[in-house]
């Protein structure tokens, strides 16, 4: 009984819910979320430290931003026998703050952001067919990333810096009654650790037309150190020390910036992480857990247009494909297929710069059919899930 506990334990830990491509949160800034993330080779305003460090070499004297990042779940569950069940889509808040200093006359520029480039939480209940492998859970993973950048020459810029990551979790899940001598009981665990890693970023204007930019973010592994916690308490004792390890996977991100004239500016963008990385979560003492994930893309296209007065509108659209094969599906990370678009409306002035964008997630069905790690996941899985980013600079 306590290896199966523990098992499970080791399992929660790694089921960190997101929408698709594995546990990213992609999304980091409301320009950038406006044009379908399409904005590595854009990247001028301070969350260029996130999406390309290069490019805030483009930005004069010292700017803050800071803004809010507002998104649902938006998941639905059809069971084979044809029951639904639904996951809370309650708005959940992620923070983004950035600051760049770029030198008079300095060839450097200087950048430190903080933001959660993984995490997300989903709360699927009591009820489900799945509810022994995923109740509910919530990850934080914040990045402190100090960067420097290089002009090295008027049409190119280099930049790289470290990542200090933090991550913390807390999941629940159910266990299996055992008949005659032991009710249905729940495992809670909590855990956190500690990581170090880097991003780089390339960017290249040979013509005021035409702008490329590539980006790059190390692996990170994180060792979680935390106790499980059994109600009721005759399952385990009341709570147990464990260790899990999570390796959350390198991404690069090449893009392609046409501006025909200086009311327009369209990018393509190609993501890729790797998730062929991620084939198991390690947990002290005990077999590792398989997920065997595989490594994807996100196609990412936006255009923005001047609205004269300082005013801009950008749209979006980009395809994220899932990473979880059906045969180690689990409904903690219910990945797919997804299609994403957005909108967005924002403001540019001397001293103070502000964006709103809108966008949405959606999928119209995930069937799984082959799962044999987790059976009582197969079924139907349905994806509508929405955010909104806000975001303000002040220049000085």
């Amino acid at each position: 009984m306590r290896f199966h506990i523990l098992l499970g334990a080791s399992l929660a830990l790694g089921t960190i819910a997101a929408n698709a491509v594995g546990f990213r949160l992609p999304n980091q800034d409301p320009d950038a979320i406006a044009r379908g993330n399409a904005f590595v080779a854009t990247a001028d305003n301070p969350s260029a430290i996130y999406y390309n460090p290069a490019g805030i070499t483009q930005l004069e004297g010292q700017n803050v931003r800071a803004g809010l990042y507002l998104v649902t779940g938006g998941y639905e569950f059809d069971s084979p026998n044809g029951v639904k069940y639904k996951a809370n889509s309650d708005f959940q808040p992620v923070p983004q703050l950035y600051y760049v200093f770029s030198p008079n006359d300095s060839p450097l520029s200087f950048g430190l952001g903080a933001y959660c480039p993984y995490g997300l939480s989903l709360d699927w209940g009591q009820n489900t067919p799945f509810w022994t492998v995923a109740e509910k859970g919530s990850v934080l993973y914040l990045s402190v990333n100090p960067v420097i950048a290089w002009k090295v020459h008027p049409t190119l810029s280099v930049a790289i810096g470290p990542t200090i990551n933090y991550s913390q979790a807390d999941f629940q899940q159910g266990l299996d009654p055992a008949p005659g001598f032991l009710p249905p009981g729940q495992l809670r665990l909590q855990g956190d650790g500690w990581a170090y890693g880097f991003n780089a970023g390339l960017r290249w204007q040979p013509h005021e037309k035409w702008a490329f930019g590539l980006s790059y973010r190390s692996p990170t592994s994180v060792d979680y150190k935390g106790t499980a916690e059994f109600s009721p308490s005759f399952y385990a004792g009341s709570s147990s020390s464990t260790t899990a390890n999570i390796r959350f996977p390198q991404f690069a991100v090449a893009g392609i910036s046409f501006r025909p004239t200086k009311d327009w500016n369209f990018e393509f963008d190609l993501d890729w992480a790797d998730w062929d990385a991620v084939k198991q979560i390690s947990i002290q003492n005990l077999p590792s857990i398989t997920l065997n994930y595989k490594s994807s893309f996100m196609y990412e296209f936006g255009v923005t247009r001047q609205l004269g007065k300082g005013f801009f509108a950008s749209l979006g659209y980009f395809y994220s494909e899932n990473s979880s094969p059906d045969h180690d599906f689990t409904p903690a990370i219910p990945d797919t297929d997804l299609h994403l678009g957005s909108a967005g409306l924002g403001y540019k002035s001397k001293h103070f710069d502000c964006t709103v964008a809108y966008q949405f997630g959606y999928n119209p069905s995930r069937e799984v059919t082959a799962d044999v790690t987790y059976p009582s996941a197969n079924g139907t899985y349905h994806v509508f899930n929405q955010a909104v980013n806000l975001a303000a600079t002040f220049k000085f």
